[in-house]
């Protein structure tokens, strides 16, 4: 807390003060004084649901974006053409990553940077594969014969960030983001201790796209982000590497009603892709996920079964994670945050 000063000696030093600029400054000429016209506020734009849905329904008319598969190349080349639509320069970061299984697997981290050159940014990710298999363990409706499409599992977030992304140029804003989205996230084995999930996460943290010395203040990571009624709550690496962005996000999201999504609860341990940001590159990063109550994988019933398609995702949720994604992004340049 700030320290009362005492008024009389304020006075004082005002009236010495005074009497020296009278003394001293009394023959000199009066400069006028010129008000500096303070920095025009940036408006937070309306996060569009509907656009943001039509975002996620057009990956998933790709069919599964598994890696070594035609729909996952055509959706790379989608990706990529729809960020520079937006303006963004765009990086593919290609790469080989060996699954557990042995295949190697053609990858691209595909990287769209909103305003490069500027040193003060914000980092916000998603992973845009889908699962090979839909082997979710204990599942009744596991099938490992077929792949996940992927809806809300990996889609969901690219469109919310793609919405962002198009807001971004229609609303311009002197802050710089990039928008990540990650590949190879979700072909890791169960079983295994090692690193097998998030290869491209791993890839792009050991290398970093930036220029010089260039690195964004904090990142966000979306992950199966668009069921109804998702709820999101405090994953162990969030809570530990970056509780101060976790309370920025989670206090910004209440005081925009978001509160019934954004619940400020211990979720447990997560693998994710922000586990290798916050470990390998060293950046500040979170995950809002979807973790609901009384689920017996700790995820939606979908997750990595035939049912997680289109039908899965909730406009009203989209939304709600988009809005306060764009909020931090233009409150973080007001300088509210």
């Amino acid at each position: 807390m700030k320290k009362m000063k005492n008024k009389l000696a304020v006075t004082g030093v005002l009236l010495c003060a005074l009497a020296l600029v009278f003394t001293f400054c009394k023959n000199e000429p009066k400069t006028p004084v010129v008000d500096e016209k303070p920095v025009e506020a940036a408006k937070i734009p309306a996060f569009n649901r509907d656009s943001a849905f039509a975002f996620v329904a057009e990956q998933t008319e790709f069919g599964p974006r598994t890696p070594n598969s035609p729909a996952h190349e055509a959706c790379k080349n989608w990706l990529s053409a729809e960020l520079k639509s937006y303006g963004l320069e765009v990086i593919e970061q290609n790469f080989q990553a060996k699954a557990y299984t042995g295949t190697m697997l053609n990858s691209t981290n595909i990287i769209g940077q909103y305003k490069p050159n500027l040193s003060r940014r914000i980092l916000l990710a998603a992973h845009w594969d889908s699962r090979p298999m839909a082997d979710a363990p204990q599942s009744p409706k596991a099938d490992k014969t077929k792949p996940v499409m992927g809806a809300d599992d990996g889609a969901s977030g690219v469109g919310i960030l793609l919405e962002i992304a198009r807001q971004l140029q229609a609303n311009p804003v002197d802050i710089g983001v990039d928008i990540v989205f990650f590949d190879a996230e979700d072909f890791g084995d169960y079983n295994s201790s090692g690193d097998t999930w998030c290869l491209g996460s791993q890839h792009w943290s050991k290398n970093l796209h930036y220029k010089k010395d260039i690195r964004p203040e904090y990142g966000i990571l979306l992950d199966m982000v668009g069921a109804t009624g998702a709820r999101f709550g405090f994953d162990d690496i969030s809570y530990q590497r970056a509780p101060e962005v976790l309370q920025k996000v989670w206090g910004l999201a209440k005081d925009m009603g978001y509160g019934q999504y954004f619940v400020e609860e211990g979720v447990g341990g997560i693998t994710d892709d922000h586990a290798y940001v916050n470990s390998i590159a060293g950046i500040k990063m979170i995950d809002i996920i979807n973790k609901p109550l009384g689920s017996q994988s700790g995820f939606v019933d979908h997750w990595h079964t035939t049912d997680d398609t289109i039908d899965k995702i909730d406009r009203f949720t989209l939304r709600a994670v988009g809005q306060v994604l764009l909020a931090v992004i233009y409150r973080e340049y007001n300088g509210e945050l």
